[in-house]
């Protein structure tokens, strides 16, 4: 009898962590796609469908120091905008263990700067997961860090 109950709570610690497994699964490419389609919406200037993969007190945070917009704000901005394109070209997704939020980073192509990463971090809401925070940067290889500071030292001395 004993050796049967220990089948048993096995083989539902095997089935939760099975099924725990593949529910990660599904999110991860819930949030893939979310993600495919933020950057899809903007290179088609979409900006309603780019916008609602956002939530309500999203906030975009550009490469630019001053720029941090809160949904709207980033809205107004895009609005005269055709779009931009950034293609990923990785993704790595982590979800938090009880499942309700998420974060990312990923390494982007732009036709316009070359590489680029995006950040972020998502929250699973009523309507699917939602953006809350994406932030876009240019990584600088570490060779180069030093001209590069150097010169944006300069830069911001002149205001």
């Amino acid at each position: 009898m004993k050796n049967i109950s220990i089948l048993i709570l096995l083989s539902f610690t095997l089935f939760g962590c099975s099924q725990n497994s593949q529910s990660r699964q599904t999110d991860i490419a819930a949030i893939n796609k979310v993600l495919d389609d933020y950057h899809q919406a903007a290179a088609n200037g979409e900006w309603d469908v780019y916008f609602d993969l956002m939530s309500d007190g999203g906030v975009f945070i550009g490469t630019d120091a001053g720029e941090r917009w809160v949904k709207q704000e980033f809205r107004q901005y895009s609005s005269g905008s055709n779009g931009w394109v950034y293609t990923p070209q990785k993704r790595n997704v982590n979800i938090t263990p009880d499942g309700l939020s998420a974060w990312f980073d990923e390494a982007l192509l732009s036709q316009s700067y070359g590489s680029s990463r995006g950040t972020g971090v998502l929250m699973r809401t009523s309507m699917g997961w939602k953006i809350l925070q994406y932030h876009l940067t240019f990584p600088i290889p570490n060779g180069m860090v030093r001209g590069i500071t150097d010169q944006i030292k300069k830069y911001e001395a002149q205001d």
